[in-house]
């Protein structure tokens, strides 16, 4: 991910993300974009909360963020990076696949989930994004997620 560091952040309310992604709750997992720049990067963050609805069951003892929404949460983050250029307005980004998915922390509630995706590759409407989640500046998940912009 690359910027400018005196080009000011393209930042992104939960308001305006549903304006790009048609994601909802409790499956809208991307709270705020902090920075991105269009069909390149994207930076956000997740704020979990013991009131998650996949906490009840996972684990009720000892509450964990599963990893596949984890996953699911970078590649939202990822979908805004791509679906934000004004030629994919209004299409949808899908999941064609995950490799090399890498989990090193637990995700607990309470934690603030700092959400990287870099769109990586992309020939037509396939491509892949390197994507990497943290929490207090240590690396949770990692992985590289293949997705297909498609019509909605």
């Amino acid at each position: 991910m690359s910027y400018t560091p005196n080009d000011p952040p393209r930042t992104l309310t939960a308001a305006e993300i549903e304006a790009i992604l048609p994601h909802r709750y409790p499956f809208a997992l991307v709270d705020k974009i902090l920075d991105y720049t269009p069909g390149e990067w994207a930076r956000g963050i997740k704020c979990v909360s013991r009131d998650e609805p996949f906490f009840q069951g996972h684990f009720p003892q000892h509450p964990v963020m599963p990893g596949v929404l984890i996953l699911e949460a970078l590649a939202q983050t990822g979908a805004v990076a791509a679906l934000s250029l004004p030629e994919n307005r209004g299409k949808l980004a899908l999941f064609g696949g995950i490799k090399n998915a890498r989990f090193r922390r637990q995700v607990l509630p309470g934690d603030v989930l700092t959400l990287e995706c870099e769109l990586t590759e992309q020939h037509g409407p396939v491509g892949v994004g390197k994507a990497t989640a943290w929490v207090d500046g240590e690396r949770a998940v990692n992985a590289e997620l293949m997705f297909v912009i498609t019509d909605a």
